[in-house]
């Protein structure tokens, strides 16, 4: 699934948000955020679909925790549209990670838990579990090819063409085909030896 583009003229102005966003111009967030806003949300939804259906965070509350970490990079130099949206996604994904890991904690008799006689069902704990599995892979497949754990990214969970991905990577578009078909297998590999 590719980032849609409404149309040329949009984009540009969408730019020329970002640009003056970049510059400082703290009037742009409201309207920019309003123009971005259906993006955000399908990237939210890809993300949240891998998630278990008893997740605790909603697309909302992932969308407005990952807005208000994009505001606190001040003079960000978004170079574009994907580049934007690349790091939206990634952040996205770091929320949900960080979440995981909270639950898990908290599990394991983390502090600060409130004592329960039930268990919760062992499907949410797996998903926490498989959300950690998938950013632990991608940890390691980074340590020996950073471009190919971020093509995964980007692709995974930002649903960027390879297109956009070859935009934001500043490669052509057959390198990051090659290197996705690469990425891929291996990391069905090792998913398979963790489950």
């Amino acid at each position: 699934m590719s980032v849609k583009r409404r149309d040329n003229t949009s984009s540009v102005s969408i730019t020329a948000l970002f640009v003056q966003w970049s510059e400082g111009n703290r009037e742009v967030e409201t309207r920019l955020l309003s123009e971005i806003y259906a993006e955000l949300r399908r990237i939210a939804a890809r993300h949240m679909r891998r998630e278990c259906a008893s997740h605790t965070l909603q697309p909302t509350a992932l969308i407005n925790e990952a807005w208000m970490r994009l505001v606190e990079q001040p003079h960000a130099n978004w170079q574009n549209r994907a580049h934007f949206f690349a790091v939206a996604s990634r952040i996205m994904h770091e929320i949900l990670v960080d979440h995981a890991r909270r639950r898990l904690a908290g599990k394991r008799g983390g502090a600060n838990q409130p004592i329960t006689l039930e268990e919760p069902p062992v499907a949410a704990q797996d998903g926490l579990i498989e959300t950690l599995a998938l950013h632990e892979a991608i940890g390691r497949l980074r340590e020996f090819d950073p471009r190919a754990a971020r093509i995964i990214e980007l692709h995974f969970f930002g649903g960027l063409s390879f297109e956009e991905m070859a935009l934001v990577l500043d490669v052509s578009a057959r390198t990051v085909k090659r290197d996705w078909q690469m990425a891929r297998a291996w990391l069905r590999t090792e998913l398979s030896k963790a489950s």
